[in-house]
C-alpha cells in the first residue's frame, strides 16, 4: 500500500451549489484503475446537475460532475496489467454488470442494474483523481494530445449516430445543430466520406463547420426537406425531431441524440408511416462508438481542438459554467486540476 494521494474535487452537494474540496484519494482496488485527470469538458447536462433540472433517476446528489474526461493511468489493482500506467486514457462513463451480455457488448440498452453513470451518480472527471474499473478505460496512442482527447465522450455519442445512420461513401447526410455533438458529427461523417450539410438556426458556426468537414450549410430547414439518405439530429430543441424527419428522403434514416425540454409539437405517426423514415435514437455510447471515435481520433479524422474556447482551473468551475450558459461564442469548455 503506498500513501493515500491527495487532490481537489469540484463537488456539487445540491442544486446550485458548488464547492471545491480536498480529497484523499486510495490506491484502486481489484479490477480498478486510478487516473490522473488531464482535462475535463463541461456538458450541457452537467449544467443540469448544478442546475437542478436533471432528471431525478440520472443524478444523485452530491455529486462531483464530469465525464467527458481525458487523463494519464497513475496505478492498478489487482487483475490490471500493470502496462497500462503511464498510458493516456479516456473512458466510458455509464456502468453495466460484468459478466452480463450487455456489458460484452457495451449496450446500455441491456442494463440489468440501476443506472449508473460517472459524473452523474458517481464521482467525475472535475477532480485531480477518478478510479473505476479499468474495463471502461479506451487506451490513446502513445503522445496523444490529452487537451483534445477530452472531447472524445461527445465524440462517442454521435459516432454511435452515426453507425445507427448506416452511411457509406457519397451518402448526402444532414446534421442539425452546429454545436459541440453537431461538429463532431460533422467530422466524423466527412471522414467516412459523406456529404455532409449543417443546419443550424443562424450563420454563426458557418466558418467553424466548414473547417470540420461540411460541403453546405443553411439555417433554413425548409430549403432542402426531403433531400437526404440520413439525417443526424444534435440540437436537442424542441421541434427538431420533425424537422429531422423531413429532411429525410423517403425511406431514408433519421437519429435523434437531444432531449428537448418540451415535445408538444414533435414526431407525428403520419409523416413517419407515410414517408416511410426510420428513426432511431441515442443515449449515451455503447463500447462499438468508443472504438469508433478512438480509431477515428487515432487515425486524426477526428479533431475537437477547434470546439476548444474557453478553459478553466478546477477552481473556478463556477465562471466556466456561467460562460457556457451566457452563449456567447462559447463552445467547448475546458476544466483542469
Amino acid at each position: 500500500m503506498t500513501a493515500a494521494r491527495t487532490g481537489r474535487a469540484v463537488r456539487v452537494p445540491a442544486p446550485g451549489s458548488l464547492e471545491l474540496i480536498d480529497v484523499d484519494v486510495a490506491d484502486p482496488g481489484p479490477g480498478e484503475a486510478l487516473v490522473r485527470i488531464a482535462w475535463c469538458g463541461i456538458c450541457g447536462s452537467d449544467r443540469e446537475v448544478f442546475a437542478g433540472t436533471r432528471p431525478a433517476e440520472f443524478v444523485r446528489y452530491p455529486v462531483v460532475p464530469g465525464h467527458e474526461w481525458s487523463g494519464t493511468v497513475e496505478a492498478v489493482g489487482d487483475g490490471v496489467p500493470a502496462g497500462i500506467v503511464g498510458r493516456g486514457v479516456v473512458g466510458q462513463g455509464i456502468r453495466t454488470a460484468e459478466g452480463t451480455p450487455s456489458s460484452v457488448v457495451g449496450d446500455p440498452e441491456g442494463w440489468p442494474q440501476e443506472y449508473e453513470e460517472t459524473g452523474f451518480t458517481l464521482p467525475g472527471g472535475w477532480a485531480t483523481w477518478l478510479t473505476l474499473p479499468a474495463r471502461y478505460l479506451h487506451l490513446l496512442p502513445e503522445g496523444a494530445d490529452l487537451r483534445a482527447a477530452a472531447g472524445i465522450e461527445p465524440a462517442a455519442c454521435v459516432a454511435e449516430a452515426v453507425l445507427l445512420a448506416d452511411v457509406t461513401v457519397g451518402s448526402k447526410v444532414a446534421v442539425i445543430g452546429a454545436g459541440t455533438l453537431g461538429l463532431l458529427a460533422v467530422q466524423l461523417l466527412r471522414g467516412a466520406g459523406c456529404e455532409v450539410t449543417v443546419v443550424h438556426r443562424d450563420d454563426s458556426r458557418r466558418e467553424l463547420a466548414a473547417t470540420c468537414g461540411a460541403a453546405h450549410y443553411t439555417s433554413d430547414p425548409g430549403s432542402v426537406e426531403g433531400r437526404f439518405d440520413a439525417v443526424v439530429e444534435a440540437a436537442g430543441a424542441p421541434g427538431v425531431a420533425r424537422s429531422a424527419v423531413r429532411l429525410a428522403r423517403r425511406g431514408g434514416r433519421a437519429v435523434l441524440t437531444g432531449i428537448p425540454a418540451s415535445d408538444a409539437d414533435d414526431l407525428s405517426s403520419l409523416e413517419l408511416v407515410s414517408r416511410n423514415v426510420h428513426v432511431m435514437t441515442v443515449f449515451g455510447a455503447p463500447t462499438r462508438a468508443w472504438a469508433y471515435a478512438v480509431r477515428a481520433f487515432a487515425a486524426g479524422v477526428l479533431d475537437p481542438t477547434p470546439l476548444i474556447t474557453h478553459e478553466f482551473d478546477i477552481a473556478r468551475a463556477g465562471e466556466a459554467l456561467d460562460v457556457l450558459a451566457a452563449r456567447s461564442g462559447a463552445l467547448k469548455v475546458l476544466l483542469h486540476p
